[in-house]
């Protein structure tokens, strides 16, 4: 088996683009080898750091962020299941607080759609004398409560 891979053997296998990889590598968040012909060569492990910054962004996280958590990791030999293990231990709190933030939204989708969430003067429900419109424009029953994490890129 090889040690290193192509960057279209590695996107073939990561289903990461061509395209992201190179700017991942820009960001420090995964590095190659250039072989002789000048040509990009990852070490098999990087198969593990895209799979965690894959997972990483759907829990929200920024590149920046991916990157610190990255870090930790060693960098003179492959991480061990322990190190995979501790790095992600801490995310815990932050994937039950999404998985509570969308239990949220999926109970007050008939509620709130159907019935003043947008702050509606004739709603005397969930929002008596548009109580809500005093506090900004648009859905304030679920902006003040969904401020979903950081953007998945930065």
């Amino acid at each position: 088996m090889e040690t290193t891979l192509t960057i279209n053997q590695i996107s073939r296998r990561s289903g990461v683009a061509s395209s992201a990889l190179r700017y991942y590598e820009e960001r420090g968040l995964i590095t190659s080898e250039r072989a002789g012909s000048g040509h990009r060569r990852f070490q098999r492990h990087v198969l593990r750091r895209l799979a965690f910054i894959t997972f990483a962004q759907k829990l929200g996280m920024k590149l920046d962020e991916i990157k610190v958590e990255l870090d930790k990791l060693p960098t003179d030999q492959v991480p061990t299941g322990d190190d995979w293990t501790a790095l992600s231990k801490k995310w815990t709190d932050r994937v039950d607080e999404q998985i509570a933030q969308l239990q949220r939204l999926r109970d007050g989708l008939s509620d709130c759609i159907g019935c003043g969430c947008l702050s509606l003067k004739i709603c005397k429900l969930l929002n008596p004398d548009d109580e809500l419109g005093r506090n900004g424009p648009g859905p304030r029953g679920w902006v003040e409560d969904l401020e979903i994490g950081p953007e998945t890129t930065s």
